[in-house]
């Protein structure tokens, strides 16, 4: 009924923003939910309560964004633009947002027989500054669409959390471990020129996507490789606007189709945003695409249904959710440094859109004033903290934080001691302070509700969600990990 009524509302408002010339190639009378596509330009909302959401609720939302350094948004309701702002027009970098549009191109030359992804490395003659062993060449294009290659070498573009967390040479066999390794994607660059005969990934894209579904902004003559000297395989870096992101998301919404043109094949569109591997509970990666559903697409929000998205440095995000015939793209201006939304950030925000769209089953509420459990006040905190272990995760990876008896701190990635620091109890706050990390510290309010132990910023809104365990041992020579 819901998405009844929906649709009905849908029809009516493309049919007063279209005019003479609908942007379906259907009679607006005709449409069906999923085939609402914009024309030239998108179509926007008179309002939002013309598709049933809350302007007073997106207004929060917006203002949510507007303190954690969101850049621009859009939200796509079922084709239909129901909120945006910042400049959407601006080309700012996609970051890592870049696997998941070389996945895309992938899927058309794959499906037309030109590229074979159960070809190892060594049948495509594929090698590296640092040569590559015998075993490793025996990973196959699949392994690398997945991140599982087992190839485990410098590559250009890596960011330091890719370094700390990259395995030892040989240590996992090609197929068997996943781990988000940018060898794997800069080396589907090459295959992909190589295996196509493309100008360019760049080329390519402007050609089989980029014009069949409208984008704007797009030009492919401005972008260019980044090559290092320890590595064959280049970075392919991509700028694209907050709009033509919105389309690339809507293309996906629709199983690759575009009005009555299928652009991407709809079997690898499924097959490629479904987990491969499962890296967290209800978290998953597909082919350069992140999964979930529940509570594991992001941090303080559950999403009713599989969903996928794809994700940059500092807080680029293109969202999908299925379910929901929803397109969320969200932006960050990281030509500014230090400007970064962290995915518990993007999390709350998330649940904010959701809340305004009407959307009930999306978790409890992340902010203080609803939380369950006892707020921790000074006493509490220093009879909590002192020796306390908590546990948590940053994305796929889980994190410790050892608060010693000594006020001295402790951060471990996935078992790997990585930073130090100092904690402390400041009136009400528990405070922490990480000097070589410039994304962790500060103060927050913090809440317990038995082994629970959630963390607000100022503001009120969740920051953190930790498993506390009092009793467990922070010596400072802790078994736990050591430092690199």
């Amino acid at each position: 009924m819901k998405r009844s009524i929906r649709h009905g509302l849908h029809v009516l408002i493309t049919a007063s923003l279209c005019g003479a010339v609908c942007l379906s190639p259907y009679g607006t009378d005709d449409l069906s939910p999923g085939e609402i596509f914009p024309g030239d330009e998108w179509t926007w909302a008179g309002s939002p309560e013309a598709l049933g959401w809350s302007s007073e609720k997106l207004a929060t939302a917006r203002d949510y964004a507007d303190t954690i350094g969101t850049a621009a948004v859009m939200i796509i309701d079922d084709g239909i633009v129901v909120d945006g702002w910042g400049d959407v027009t601006r080309n700012y970098h996609c970051h890592s947002m870049r696997k998941s549009l070389l996945s895309a191109l992938y899927g058309i030359y794959v499906a037309e027989g030109t590229i074979d992804v159960s070809k190892t490395l060594a049948e495509l003659e594929i090698d590296e500054e640092t040569p590559l062993t015998e075993t490793e060449k025996q990973a196959t294009v699949s392994d690398l669409l997945k991140a599982r290659s087992g190839v485990y070498l410098p590559a250009a573009g890596e960011a330091s959390s890719m370094l700390a967390a990259r395995p030892e040479r040989g240590s996992h066999a090609p197929g068997a471990f996943w781990y988000y390794n940018n060898w794997d994607f800069n080396a589907l660059g090459t295959i992909f020129e190589q295996e196509t005969g493309e100008e360019s990934i760049y080329e390519a894209f402007r050609v089989q996507i980029a014009e069949p579904i409208g984008m704007q902004d797009y030009h492919p003559e401005r972008l260019a490789y980044s090559y290092v000297d320890y590595s064959m395989h280049p970075y392919y870096g991509f700028d694209v606007s907050t709009r033509d992101l919105a389309r690339f998301g809507l293309l996906y919404l629709r199983e690759g189709r575009w009005n009555d043109r299928q652009v991407l094949p709809q079997e690898w569109v499924r097959e490629s945003t479904a987990p491969s591997s499962a890296i967290g509970t209800d978290r998953g990666y597909g082919y350069m695409w992140w999964t979930g559903t529940a509570g594991g697409l992001f941090p303080h929000v559950n999403v009713a249904g599989d969903s996928y998205y794809a994700a940059g440095y500092r807080g680029h995000r293109v969202v999908v959710l299925p379910y929901r015939d929803l397109v969320v793209v969200h932006r960050v201006d990281t030509f500014r440094e230090m400007n970064e939304v962290s995915d518990e950030e993007f999390g709350v925000l998330l649940w904010r859109i959701l809340d305004a769209a009407g959307e009930t089953e999306i978790g409890e509420a992340p902010f203080i004033e609803w939380a369950s459990g006892v707020r921790l006040d000074r006493d509490a905190l220093r009879a909590t903290i002192p020796g306390s272990r908590l546990s948590g995760w940053d994305g796929p990876t889980p994190v410790t934080v050892m608060n010693h008896p000594d006020s001295e701190l402790s951060i471990l990635f996935d078992g790997t001691a990585t930073f130090d620091g100092t904690w402390s109890v400041e009136g009400d706050a528990y405070c922490v302070d990480v000097p070589d990390a410039d994304h962790i510290g500060g103060c927050f309010h913090a809440v317990l509700d038995g082994v629970d132990l959630r963390l607000f910023g100022p503001d009120g809104t969740l920051a953190y969600r930790f498993t506390i365990d009092p009793r467990a041992s922070t010596a400072r020579d802790t078994s736990a990990g050591e430092r690199e």
